[in-house]
């Protein structure tokens, strides 16, 4: 110190004087810690803020019909001084078809308290008019059944954050809906005991989630682990007493900066007496994409896919998937429905809706068993 003290140098001030250092700017005359801590906050005002996402679907479904599915998010920080918990979410969307289909939702996904909490909630209320297929009914015919159904439903969950980054709690979902046989029905197709009837079915269930994914809207990185439980029961106020279990496991891998291999796997159960949409619907959940959903339906689903993902310049990419799956009857219905194997592959275009976020708008074309299909998200399939 006593050789700082004697530097030559009188114009210097104090600070410098002891560190032996002119100032080249006035960031470099300020203290270290205070450099610091401006920084991390200009980052912070980076990183935080919101993003709104919109984007006018095209929809050309067998199922459903041609038309557009609009639909606006804002992803959002749920606090500015919470830089652990992932984005939250709150959006709508809704469905016009040229078939008559109408439908509107509103829906939020919020993570708060330093990722301890995570809260999902759901609404929505529209008709569909779709078809119901014979997938299980040992015949080569293939018959349709063109339903509508109309109604509502609301779904509720609460998670917390326990040991190993587990997250673990209850659900809720309640709905009512009438399901009427539209015009140019088969008359040979089997007797729906839901057909005509106000029905309402009400669950109480329990989800155990792992998620190490560092972005979930766009993942390079980690795994996925989901299990949902769900009871349905007369006691609650649901027509049908069932119960419903899906396992999902995902795991991502950056082969390097811009290439993600992805895979996907996904299995349901149903038991107990449920109605025919409480079964599992192959293609619903984008579990393999190439078949339309209601198209392959039953007690037991099992399914998983790989898919390559390539970022390229200007906020484009490329995505191309394979996988195996099918379906499988239970026990009781052995005797006159039969299993089915289902291979899919396909390729798509994605456009970032978010660079912020990463969140891509989605168009994939892909191949089933029995015919091809275009679907168009977004976010990614899995």
């Amino acid at each position: 110190m006593a050789g700082e003290a004697q530097d030559p140098v009188p114009a210097t001030p104090p600070a410098q004087a002891q560190s032996g250092q002119k100032p080249d700017s006035a960031e470099q005359a300020q203290p270290k810690e205070k450099r610091g801590e401006e920084k991390d906050q200009s980052n912070q005002k980076r990183t935080l803020g919101g993003s709104f996402v919109v984007a006018p679907l095209p929809i050309s479904s067998p199922a459903i019909g041609t038309g557009l599915i609009p639909v606006v998010a804002y992803i959002f920080p749920f606090s500015k001084k919470d830089t652990i918990s992932p984005p939250s979410t709150v959006g709508a969307a809704g469905l016009i078809t040229d078939n008559g289909s109408r439908a509107i939702a509103f829906g939020a996904q919020l993570f708060f308290s330093e990722n301890r909490y995570k809260v999902t909630t759901g609404y929505v209320r529209g008709n569909l008019n779709y078809n119901v297929y014979n997938p299980g009914i040992l015949t080569d015919t293939v018959m349709k059944l063109p339903l509508k159904q109309t109604g509502q439903g609301f779904f509720g969950e609460f998670l917390r954050r326990t040991w190993w980054n587990f997250f673990v709690g209850p659900r809720f979902l309640t709905g009512n809906s009438l399901i009427t046989v539209r015009a140019d029905s088969t008359a040979s197709f089997p007797d729906l005991p839901e057909v005509g009837l106000q029905t309402s079915l009400r669950s109480l269930g329990f989800r155990v989630q792992r998620d190490t994914r560092p972005n979930h809207f766009y993942p390079t990185t980690g795994t996925m682990t989901d299990f949902t439980a769900d009871f349905f029961a007369q006691g609650i106020g649901s027509k049908y007493s069932f119960q419903s279990y899906k396992l999902i496991y995902n795991k991502y891998g950056s082969l390097t900066k811009n290439q993600v291999l992805a895979f996907g796997s996904f299995f349901c159960a149903t038991a107990g007496q449920p109605p025919f949409y409480g079964n599992c619907i192959y293609g619903s959940q984008n579990q393999l994409r190439g078949y339309t959903a209601g198209r392959y339906f039953d007690r037991y689903l099992m399914a998983s896919q790989v898919e390559y993902r390539l970022s390229l310049p200007y906020r484009l990419g490329l995505a191309a998937f394979g996988g195996i799956g099918g379906v499988v009857p239970g026990a009781d219905q052995i005797l006159n429905r039969k299993g089915y194997f289902l291979p899919s592959g396909g390729v798509g275009l994605r456009f970032q809706l978010s660079t912020k976020y990463h969140v891509n708008l989605r168009a994939d074309i892909a191949q089933g068993k029995d015919g091809h299909t275009f679907g168009m998200g977004v976010g990614e399939a899995f």
